[in-house]
């Protein structure tokens, strides 16, 4: 019998996948749109009398990689993320992982408060903000309602074994709010093993060559949320000076730290350039001073300098 050569199958290049914004193309072989992004970031850190092994400055360098998965289906688009990270001294770790689908997200997520204001000076969330749980968002474009369940990485741990046994669980609900150049957030979070609570409001609004940022924080008591003071209020005015450059300066103020009767107040500026496309640098100094010392804001002084420089590529 002759011998006939078998045809080589066609190659299947990889298609740009346009239906959820750029970046994305599909899987060979699939109706998969993966996108692959992270940066490469490195910064000098200082803290005055802070640092736990003597020193002011202190460095470090980290990588990330996020990678998204979507697909439409009959419940609407399927998405997934990985976001890995690698860091000096810290090792390589999982930072969140999650699946979404019909507006739940379920797995590792960022929570709601790992969103804050944009610079660098103020502190608005407690402990980690990547948790495992469940969360629903209806989002109506003008308006948003959202309820998730969390459980709360070594909350036991962080309060010395107090509170409630071992219920380290968080619940929680989100009210969000946005027309044109104007957004609101309200959440609020119960931490059922100290029994606890805690709530946050943030408002920007698009005002003259900027945004006004404000936001607000108060506890119960010290919870996994937020466990610095009882309250605190901060604000922030983002100056888009160029194309390029922004500088914002910012203000906060905390009201009985640790919950007991000492105040603090916190002033500072952020500046960022983009150098050229993919990369820029960022800046940061702040100036922070207590009634007194030893408290989780300033520490051993009753007072502190804080800053880092950061030069970041993004891809």
């Amino acid at each position: 019998d002759a011998i006939v050569a078998a045809e080589p199958e066609p190659l299947e290049y990889v298609r740009v996948c346009d239906a959820f914004g750029t970046g994305y193309f599909y899987v060979p072989g699939t109706e998969t749109c993966l996108k692959i992004s992270g940066y490469v970031r490195t910064q000098l850190n200082y803290s005055e009398n802070f640092a736990d092994d003597g020193t002011d400055l202190n460095s470090f360098t980290r990588g990330q990689l996020v990678f998204e998965a979507k697909n439409d289906t009959e419940f609407g688009a399927l998405s997934s993320a990985i976001v890995i990270n690698a860091e000096t001294d810290a090792g390589t770790y999982l930072d969140a992982a999650w699946i979404s689908i019909a507006g739940f997200d379920v797995g590792n997520y960022y929570t709601w408060w790992d969103n804050d204001l944009s610079g660098e000076t103020d502190s608005l969330s407690s402990n980690d903000t990547s948790l495992n749980g469940i969360r629903y968002t209806y989002d109506g474009g003008t308006f948003q309602v959202g309820v998730a369940v969390e459980e709360l990485e070594d909350a036991s741990s962080i309060f010395g074994n107090s509170g409630n046994g071992n219920d380290d669980v968080g619940a929680g609900g989100l009210i969000g709010f946005s027309l044109g150049g104007v957004k609101a957030t309200i959440i609020g979070n119960y931490d059922f093993n100290v029994e606890e609570a805690a709530f946050r409001a943030i408002l920007t609004a698009d005002i003259g060559p900027g945004t006004l940022g404000i936001a607000g924080i108060y506890a119960t008591d010290a919870n996994y949320y937020w466990d610095v003071s009882e309250w605190t209020v901060a604000a922030e005015y983002k100056i888009q000076a160029t194309d390029k450059l922004f500088i914002t300066p910012a203000a906060q103020y905390f009201g009985d730290i640790d919950f007991v009767n000492v105040d603090a107040w916190r002033v500072g500026v952020t500046a960022g350039y983009q150098i050229t496309e993919g990369l820029r640098t960022l800046a940061t100094v702040n100036y922070t001073d207590a009634d007194e010392a030893g408290n989780s804001v300033t520490g051993s002084s009753d007072s502190r300098w804080t800053g880092f420089v950061r030069l970041q590529r993004d891809f």
